[in-house]
C-alpha cells in the first residue's frame, strides 16, 4: 500500500491525541449544558436566566453526546481492526466499568447519606444493584444518573459492531455494514417502534457511521465512497439533532433552551468538519502531552459532573455568585474525576495490559548445555 493509504494505515493503528482533545471538548459541552441550562432544580432557578450571556452556546452543549458517538464510531472501529471478539469485549469492560461502578456507588451514597434531593432518581438498593450491570434500561429500571442513557446507546453499538467482528473486519464488509445501517436508519427515521429503536437506533446511527467512515479514511485514504457515506450520515445527523433539540424546547420552553434550529445544524456540520480534519491529518500537530490526560479525564468527568453539581451547587449558590459557584463546581468535578482515573481506572487497565503482554510472550526455554560440558554423573536434564 502506498501514498495516502499507507500513511493512513500508520495513523489508523495508534492513539490520536486530537481525539483526546475532542473527547474533552464533548465532555465539557455536556457539562455546560447541564450546569448552565438543564439543572434548574440544582440551582433553584432557571439557569438560562442566571447565565444569559452563554445560554445559546450552553444549550448547544446538549449535542456533546452526539460528538461522543462520532468519536466512538471512529475509535471502536480502530480498536476492533485485526482483533478478535474476546479482546474487544475485554477492552470495553476494562474501559467502561471501573469508573462506572464508582459512579453508581457515589450516586447511591449521595442520595442515601446526605440531604441532597435534586435529580434524585429515588431508587431502591436493588435498583442501584441493577444499575451496576449497565443494563438497567433492558430491565425497565431507571438510570441512577441521567447521563447513563448514552451508555445504553453505546452498548447497543458494541453489539452491532460485534457482528462485524465475528464475520471479519475488512473494508468491503465495513462498507456493507455502514450502508445497510444508514439505509435502515433513514427508512425508520421517526419510527416509534421500540424494537426498531432498540436495534437500529435511527436517532444515533448516523453519528456512529460518520465516525467509522472517517476512521476508514485514515486507514485507506479519502475514497469517494467514504465521503458519500459521511455526507449521507451528516444529512441524517442534522435532522436527528434538530428533532432532539426541538423536543427539548417543546418540553421546557424556548426561554429555558434558547437554541435556534440553524445553530443546531451548524454545530453538527462543524462536528463533521472536525472529524474530517482528524481523518485527513490536519490536526496531527496537536501533540501536547497533556491531551492524553484530558482524554483520560473525559469519561469520569462525564459520569461525575452531575453528582458534583448536586452536592456543591446547593451548598454554595446562596453564598457565592453564580459564575464563581459554577467554576468551583467544575474544578471540583475535574479533580475528583482525575482521582477516579488514577485510583480506579488506570490500575485496572494497566493490570489487564500487563496480563495480556505476559500471555503474548511465550516462555523461553532453558538453555541447553554445551556439547563440551556434559551432565555430571547421575544428573538429568530438567524439564521446563
Amino acid at each position: 500500500m502506498t501514498g495516502a493509504g499507507s500513511r493512513g494505515a500508520a495513523r489508523g493503528s495508534g492513539r490520536l491525541a486530537e481525539l483526546d482533545l475532542l473527547r474533552f471538548v464533548a465532555a465539557m459541552a455536556v457539562l455546560a449544558f447541564h450546569y448552565f441550562i438543564a439543572f434548574a432544580s440544582v440551582w433553584g432557578d432557571r439557569p438560562s436566566e442566571l447565565f444569559p450571556a452563554i445560554s445559546t452556546l450552553s444549550g448547544l452543549g446538549i449535542l456533546g453526546v452526539e460528538l461522543f458517538f462520532m468519536i466512538s464510531g471512529f475509535v471502536i472501529l480502530m480498536s476492533v481492526w485485526g482483533r478478535g471478539l474476546g479482546a474487544f469485549a475485554l477492552s470495553r469492560l476494562v474501559r467502561l466499568f471501573p469508573a462506572y461502578w464508582v459512579s453508581v456507588g457515589v450516586t447511591a451514597a449521595v442520595y442515601g447519606l446526605t440531604a441532597a434531593t435534586a435529580l434524585d432518581p429515588k431508587l431502591s438498593a436493588g435498583e442501584y444493584g441493577v444499575n451496576l450491570t449497565m443494563l438497567q434500561r433492558a430491565f425497565g429500571v431507571y438510570d441512577a444518573n441521567g447521563v447513563y442513557w448514552s451508555l445504553w446507546v453505546e452498548l447497543r453499538f458494541y453489539l452491532l459492531i460485534s457482528v462485524l467482528v465475528l464475520v471479519g473486519v475488512t473494508l468491503n464488509r465495513c462498507l456493507v455494514f455502514m450502508g445497510v445501517w444508514l439505509l435502515a436508519a433513514g427508512f425508520f427515521a421517526g419510527s416509534e417502534d421500540k424494537w426498531v429503536d432498540l436495534v437500529v437506533m435511527p436517532k444515533y446511527a448516523a453519528y456512529f457511521v460518520g465516525g467509522m467512515a472517517f476512521f476508514l479514511m485514515t486507514r485507506h485514504g479519502p475514497k469517494l465512497i467514504l465521503w458519500c457515506l459521511a455526507g449521507i450520515s451528516a444529512g441524517l445527523a442534522v435532522n436527528s439533532a434538530i428533532d432532539r433539540v426541538a423536543g427539548r424546547i417543546e418540553k421546557v420552553g424556548y426561554a429555558a433552551m434558547p437554541v435556534p434550529e440553524w445553530a443546531v445544524a451548524a454545530t453538527v456540520i462543524f462536528f463533521y468538519v472536525l472529524m474530517a480534519m482528524v481523518a485527513l491529518g490536519w490536526l496531527s500537530r496537536l501533540r501536547w502531552r497533556g491531551l492524553v490526560t484530558l482524554g483520560a479525564l473525559t469519561y469520569p468527568l462525564y459520569l461525575f459532573h452531575t453528582t458534583a453539581a448536586v452536592v456543591i451547587i446547593p451548598a454554595l449558590r446562596d453564598t457565592l455568585p453564580p459564575w464563581l459557584t459554577a467554576v468551583v463546581t467544575t474544578l471540583a468535578a475535574m479533580a475528583f474525576s482525575y482521582l477516579v482515573y488514577r485510583v480506579a481506572e488506570r490500575p485496572v487497565q494497566e493490570f489487564v495490559k500487563a496480563r495480556r503482554r505476559r500471555r503474548a510472550v511465550p516462555p523461553s526455554a532453558p538453555p541447553s548445555p554445551p556439547p563440551w560440558e556434559p551432565f555430571a554423573a547421575g544428573e538429568k536434564a530438567s524439564v521446563p
